[in-house]
């Protein structure tokens, strides 16, 4: 596991959920971690996103495409922007 570099920086729990289960789905060998800190009470994750997601630094374009393609997605599925057009 010393061999998993930061691959993406999360902005919250739903698209941690949705990546893990297309990465683990896929076969792509990561590890997701939240920045969320009890003693802070989160303070970290509204300076640094929620989490970030780990992987060998084979994968890191393949998991940034698919973070990219979570992200389109959510956001032409957003009532709120899809009011701006």
């Amino acid at each position: 596991m010393d061999d998993y570099k930061k691959a993406v920086i999360l902005e919250h729990e739903f698209e941690a959920q949705l990546i893990g289960s297309l990465l683990t789905e896929r076969g792509i060998p990561h590890q997701i971690r939240s920045y969320h800190d009890t003693a802070f009470d989160g303070l970290y994750q509204t300076q640094k996103g929620w989490g970030v997601v780990r992987a060998p630094e084979d994968f890191h374009d393949e998991i940034n495409e698919i973070l990219n393609e979570i992200r389109t997605q959510a956001s032409e599925n957003d009532p709120e922007k899809g009011e701006n057009k």
